[in-house]
Order: structure tokens, then C-alpha cells, then sequence
């Protein structure tokens, strides 16, 4: 861990990011692609020291409130997180200045403040987005191997639903010869409708390889998928865009099941329902005269 000083904290689109690298270990993570730039060890987390008081700067000179995002390229909860408490802190601003927020994790420390995000859902919008992969807990384990397990993430959808916090999965990536099974697909999907999810957001069935995270990714196939990484090789070559063999069927699965479950599977809508800002009435107080 080490700290930076930052000029600015909001993207363009109201995204931030409070750390940058990683300590999850997810071994086919594309934020350790070099065109990112780290100059440090990916697991040597950057904490932007003056983050929070950037963001509070930033919320009191908007004129319009909006979501706020977080979570695109470092999950807001990794391990470190227990102890800066930079998200929960950053949360409480968001509150403060009566805006949205959507978390993107995969963590099931996101319960900490569900507090927080209970409140801002109830004036506004507060959406935890949630990545599933596998429905198999030991896989889990293979391929993202610090972080909470699927069977923790879908335990937190559930409390998050019966909180009345609307959620959104992330469906990738299928790694090909991996976890790209119609009973992985199917299981998960139902996982998602048990859970009651807003939608589950899926670029196709496949995962993205390019120099940086490549290299990592076929280091950790030969620990613990001995063999494949040649068949990786011989079959996808240096493509950035790695699809499953059997994309067509479980993209067609996929949609066909949300579409009989009532949830959204169109990203673009999607990801128009994640940045628009609702503002909730307080319901009105009955009249004795």
C-alpha cells in the first residue's frame, strides 16, 4: 500500500475510483493490462489520500445531483477497505449532498453500509451492482481466489433484496473450457431471479486478453488448469476477445431466460437505469383537520 496525491476524483461520466490495483487475485482481471500504466506491483493498492476531499469538493459545485459510480476499475471493497473505510466515508458525502450512488463489487463487505445505502435509497437511488462467474464455490476459489465466494455474493443479493436495494450481476467472464456450461449459466440466472435482480449485464461469452493481464492469466491456468493454456494458444492466439465455442447457445439461453424471468437484458438499458438520478417524494403526512 502506498498514497498519492490526485488532482480529481470524478470522471467525466461521475465515475471514481478511491484505490487503484488490486488485491482480489481474480485471474483473468483486465485492469492489470499495461496499457493502465502501473508503474508499482498490481497488489500494491495506491490509496488517493486526498480523494474525499476532492469528492466533496466536486458534489458541492454540481448544479444538477446525478449517480455517482464506483467500482469500474478497483472493487470499492477490497481487503484494505476494512480498515481506511475511504468507501464508507465517501458513501456518507454522497448522503450528505443528497445524491445517488451505484456500487460495483464483489464483496460481500458491502453489508457494512447498508446503513448508508439504505438511506440514500430512500431519497434517491442506491444500486449494488454484483459479479457472479461460476456457481461453484470451489471454482470460485481457482479463479478468484480473495474475495468473497459466489455463494457469499448471492447470500448479500438476497439480504439486499430483502433491504428493498436494487441490484444488477455481471455475467462475465465465461472463460472458455472453464466455466462456459449451460448448467453454469442456467444456475447462476437463477440465482438472479431467486434474488430478484433489476438486470444482468453480458457482453458475450468470453473474456478479454491483451499484454498484462495475458501473461498473468496463463500463469495461473498453468496452476491450476494444467494443459490448457496451450489449447488457449493453439486456439485463440493473440486475440483480444476470447469467445467461448459455445457462445451462441448460451448467449440464446441467456437471453431467453431473462426475457420468461421479467429482467432486463439489454445493456444499454441497463446502463441508462444505472445513471439516471430519481429523486423519491417523502410520502405525504395525513391531515387530523
Amino acid at each position: 500500500m502506498h498514497y498519492v496525491k490526485v488532482k480529481g476524483i470524478l470522471s467525466s461520466n461521475n465515475g471514481m475510483n478511491l484505490y487503484r490495483g488490486c488485491t482480489h487475485g481474480c485471474i483473468y482481471c483486465d485492469s492489470r493490462s499495461k496499457c493502465y500504466g502501473f508503474t508499482n506491483a498490481f497488489e500494491d493498492i495506491e490509496v488517493k489520500e486526498n480523494a474525499l476531499v476532492l469528492l466533496e469538493q466536486a458534489l458541492r459545485r454540481k448544479r444538477k445531483r446525478c449517480m455517482i459510480g464506483t467500482g469500474a476499475m478497483t472493487d470499492p471493497y477490497i481487503q484494505l477497505e476494512t480498515r481506511l473505510e475511504y468507501t464508507r466515508r465517501a458513501l456518507l458525502l454522497i448522503e450528505k449532498y443528497g445524491f445517488g450512488v451505484t456500487l460495483q463489487t464483489k464483496s460481500n463487505r458491502v453489508l457494512r453500509d447498508l446503513d448508508i445505502i439504505k438511506r440514500i435509497n430512500s431519497k434517491t437511488k442506491a444500486v449494488v451492482q454484483m459479479t457472479l462467474t461460476t456457481s461453484d464455490d470451489d471454482l470460485c476459489r481457482k479463479i478468484e481466489p480473495c474475495v468473497s465466494t459466489t455463494g457469499e455474493r448471492f447470500q448479500t443479493l438476497k439480504i439486499l433484496r430483502d433491504e428493498g436495494i436494487p441490484t444488477v450481476v455481471w455475467l462475465c467472464p465465461i472463460l472458455p473450457y472453464i466455466n462456459d456450461t449451460e448448467e453454469n449459466i442456467l444456475r447462476i440466472l437463477e440465482m438472479c431471479a431467486e434474488a430478484r435482480v433489476v438486470g444482468v449485464i453480458c457482453f458475450g461469452m468470453g473474456l478479454t486478453l491483451r499484454e498484462g493481464n495475458r501473461e498473468y492469466f496463463y500463469r495461473q491456468l498453468d496452476i491450476h488448469f494444467p494443459n490448457l493454456k496451450e489449447r488457449y494458444i493453439r486456439e485463440f492466439g493473440e486475440r483480444y476477445v476470447v469467445s467461448s465455442p459455445r457462445e451462441g447457445e448460451l448467449f440464446r439461453l441467456f437471453h431467453r431466460f431473462c426475457e420468461s424471468n421479467g429482467i432486463m437484458h439489454d445493456n444499454d438499458g441497463i446502463f441508462e437505469y444505472l445513471c439516471r438520478f430519481e429523486e423519491k417524494k417523502a410520502p405525504e403526512q395525513l391531515s387530523l383537520w
